[in-house]
């Protein structure tokens, strides 16, 4: 392709709405144009990195043996609320009704849809097991759409979907599917971190994320791993070996002191001379129509999923300043449990430990000191609320400890279970004759977000720097000066004769000066760059530069595509 019959509208500052550098770097270079918030245009250059990405996750799904298929992105919503997720994803879904008034939904993902089809289907053990998968665009109504095609409202996904007899089979299915995420992403040019996650919404036994690592922002999980064993986790599913610390501190009367405007543990703690781990929060939520009090050590942050995990919830949410008021008689920061009526209360398992510990007294500008439970108050439900730490022990073995690293997910891979197949009846006959539900798994890849986690990993300070495997183009040729015929000849055979070759050549022949077009080149990210210019054509050469290590080399103007295809070659 030549750039003066190509689209690439680069910028060359900043746009003022991109906060992650692989936002901006792909707004710039010219990938992509927003058309509203979440949603963007795919331009043609985009286009080719999405199709490789595309191509290989194809190839590795088919490789493993998964089945393609297309399934529609309009849903009618009884099969939804078959399965129950009409009202637990809620206002998540992209919902319209036809002109009947009937209800319908763009498709997120397919669980409902797959197993509908294959209802009736799929009738014996013989036909098992099945792979179905789809590579198609997806929507979802984020709440807050951000950070380019990292939370869109409009996404492009690869999604699968397995049907074994049993657990012993739908292991093999689920470790098939592993082990072709690991190909696809390693072909990428991704190293990989697979990490247990939380199964949300999707419901099942287990499920488990792909991480590509970052050191930017645009890291958007926390993920924790041992240093001594595999264990590794998201930030909403990790736990740590707790210290199962008990106070033998006598126990003190309790004693109401004034703490005027204290509200936050930091104030509190710096008011009453004491650590944090002294005091206990008290957080009012409201899930769906209960209100519950979760109760934690003041040093340690909340994991809501968790709370919502074991309160089997479909909405969570902090409680409002009425609702406190009503519930405790002050105002927001100064609750506690004692005498805290009307309220269920899950307390975390440190909170068993503590003795002589700090909490709100239910009324504004007051704490209590030396509160103990079960003189105090009672409880009956503890859990692990915690948010996991590094430095943590591991909770999987008995030396290690937790290291923690930013990641953007690419990948996800659930255990459903039956979830989906007893709601909606999708059954099969084994071989003594009895109907069973199919156990299921379901997995997903992110073909947007991997070509934006690629530049979010791979960029310098002169632009996106693809991996060989993804790049729009393998190779760039610019000719230095635009009225030079000799340099311009070269330049088109060289870009022909590697065309011949099956490389993928890009060629800046635009009248621009040779400054513009090295930016141009670096911002867009093309692999190698193929340099004609005077002092080359007046020593016989070539320079070649790789963009990724900026390693240059002279090659021979007589033996210049061989030259050029021998370095390319060893491009990662």
């Amino acid at each position: 392709m030549k750039w003066s019959q190509a689209y690439i509208p680069t910028l060359r500052d900043d746009p003022a709405e991109a906060e992650l550098i692989s936002h901006k770097l792909l707004m710039r270079a010219g990938y992509i144009r927003k058309v509203t918030a979440g949603v963007y245009n795919y331009l043609p250059l985009m286009q080719r990195v999405l199709q490789k990405i595309t191509n290989i996750v194809r190839e590795e799904m088919d490789r493993s043996g998964a089945l393609e298929i297309t399934m529609p992105v309009l849903h009618p919503a009884e099969v939804w609320q078959a399965s129950g997720r009409w009202d637990v994803i809620g206002r998540e879904q992209m919902r319209l009704q036809d002109r009947h008034n009937r209800w319908l939904c763009l498709g997120a993902t397919h669980e409902e849809i797959v197993t509908d089809l294959i209802k009736g289907e799929l009738q014996s053990y013989r036909q098992l097991p099945k792979n179905l998968y789809q590579i198609q665009v997806k929507f979802r109504d984020e709440i807050r759409p951000r950070f380019g095609l990292m939370r869109g409202r409009e996404f492009i996904m690869k999604d699968a979907y397995t049907f074994d007899r049993d657990e012993k089979s739908q292991e093999k299915s689920y470790q098939n599917m592993v082990d072709a995420y690991f190909r696809a992403f390693e072909r990428c040019g991704f190293e990989i971190r697979k990490v247990e996650g939380d199964t949300g919404a999707m419901g099942g036994t287990g499920a488990h994320e792909f991480m590509v690592i970052v050191d930017t922002d645009g890291g958007e999980s926390t993920i924790y791993y041992c240093d001594s064993c595999d264990y590794a986790a998201t930030d909403e599913k990790a736990g740590f070996r707790e210290h199962g610390e008990t106070s033998d501190e006598e126990m003190l009367e309790r004693e109401e002191v004034h703490t005027p405007g204290m509200k936050t543990i930091e104030e509190v703690t710096g008011y009453l001379k004491l650590p944090a781990k002294k005091l206990v929060k008290t957080l009012l939520y409201r899930a769906d129509d209960e209100v519950v009090a979760a109760l934690i050590r003041g040093d340690r942050n909340i994991n809501e999923v968790k709370l919502v995990n074991y309160l089997g919830c479909n909405n969570l949410e902090m409680a409002d300043e009425q609702t406190v008021m009503k519930l405790t008689g002050a105002d927001v920061g100064f609750a506690g449990p004692y005498e805290l009526k009307d309220v269920r209360l899950v307390v975390d398992h440190e909170v068993k430990g503590l003795r002589n510990f700090v909490t709100g007294a239910n009324k504004t500008d007051y704490h209590f000191l030396n509160v103990n439970h079960p003189r105090d108050f009672k409880f009956h439900e503890t859990v692990d609320l915690k948010m996991a730490e590094a430095g943590e022990r591991c909770p999987r073995c008995e030396n290690g400890k937790l290291k923690s690293d930013r990641g953007i997910e690419v990948g996800n891979t659930f255990k459903l279970g039956t979830k989906y197949s007893s709601s909606l009846g999708a059954n099969f006959i084994d071989e003594d004759g009895n109907e069973k539900p199919f156990i299921m798994g379901s997995y997903g890849i992110g073909i947007t977000r991997t070509a934006q986690a690629a530049v979010e990993r791979f960029n310098d300070k002169d632009g996106i720097i693809w991996p060989k495997a993804i790049a729009p183009y393998g190779i760039i040729i610019i000719y230095t000066n635009s009225s030079d015929d000799k340099q311009i000849e070269l330049a088109e055979r060289l870009y022909m004769e590697l065309r011949g070759k099956g490389i993928e050549v890009l060629l800046d022949d635009r009248d621009e000066r040779a400054g513009v077009k090295f930016k141009d080149a670096d911002l867009i990210g093309i692999p190698l760059k193929v340099v004609v210019g005077e002092r080359g054509m007046k020593e016989g050469i070539v320079e070649v530069k790789i963009r990724n290590t900026g390693e240059a080399h002279k090659v021979n103007i007589t033996e210049a595509v061989e030259g050029i295809i021998r370095i390319f070659e060893k491009v990662d």
